[in-house]
């Protein structure tokens, strides 16, 4: 069996994903992701409708304002980054709240 792949250096492929969340698509084009006002407004209605009393709609309305950020004008936000921030969002409420 031959590997056509190229070779490798795995420690310049270990440093180059160092800090990086391996379930993250870093690779992914931003070009999908164009501001689109109308978008990020109607995200945040539905964040505000959602947002409720128990704990799971907070946390769903929140989900959806940061993912309104990317298409927010207004905002320097990437794909990325808001995938960080969701994931942070779901391990402060598995941990029970930013105090724990």
């Amino acid at each position: 069996m031959t590997d056509d792949a190229p070779d490798r250096d795995p420690d310049r492929d270990a440093d180059s994903t160092a800090g990086q969340d391996p379930d993250v698509d870093t690779e992914s084009d931003d070009d999908d992701f164009e501001s689109d006002p109308e978008r990020a407004a109607l995200l945040r209605e539905v964040a505000d409708d959602v947002r409720g009393d128990t704990s799971e709609s907070e946390q769903l309305a929140n989900v959806l304002y940061r993912t309104s950020d990317i298409y927010d004008p207004d905002e320097d936000t990437s794909p990325e980054e808001v995938m960080q921030n969701v994931k942070f969002i779901l391990e402060v409420k598995e941990r029970g709240g930013l105090g724990r």
